[in-house]
């Protein structure tokens, strides 16, 4: 299964979009579709809206729920019980935040001017390609 990203790290290699269909949700939290549906019927917070042809539309919140349930079932190991639990307690609280997994390097500031800011852009992506291409070898 390929490592999870975090919701900020995916606007980052994906384009910025206010929805993303099932199968680009599950290709960039690294989860199979299957999982994320019945993660929709275990998890009442995890609701995303459909289109008019039935289709699931998530936002980036809800990407943001979804990387915090995996890491509390894949890394945390709660069950899915727990996980419910422990989001019931955490949306009453409004505490619910994006996860940003430790290995991702702290965000660049944001340059005045866009050729500055597509350079760095550029440079990230090569920068991971480069790290996937490594581990390969």
């Amino acid at each position: 299964m390929q490592r999870a990203r975090s919701s900020s790290e995916t606007l980052r290699l994906f384009p910025e979009k206010l929805f993303y269909k099932i199968g680009e949700v599950s290709a960039l939290v690294g989860v199979e579709s299957y999982v994320l549906r019945y993660w929709e019927s275990e998890f009442p917070s995890l609701r995303p809206r459909k289109s008019r042809s039935g289709q699931r539309i998530y936002t980036k919140k809800d990407i943001d729920l979804i990387l915090l349930i995996r890491r509390l079932l894949y890394e945390e190991r709660y069950t899915i019980d727990g996980v419910r639990r422990k989001l019931g307690g955490m949306l009453h609280d409004e505490a619910l935040v994006p996860v940003i997994p430790s290995e991702l390097p702290p965000a660049e500031p944001k340059t005045v001017g866009c050729v500055q800011d597509a350079e760095s852009i550029v440079r990230t992506i090569r920068e991971r390609l480069r790290r996937i291409l490594e581990s390969f070898s």
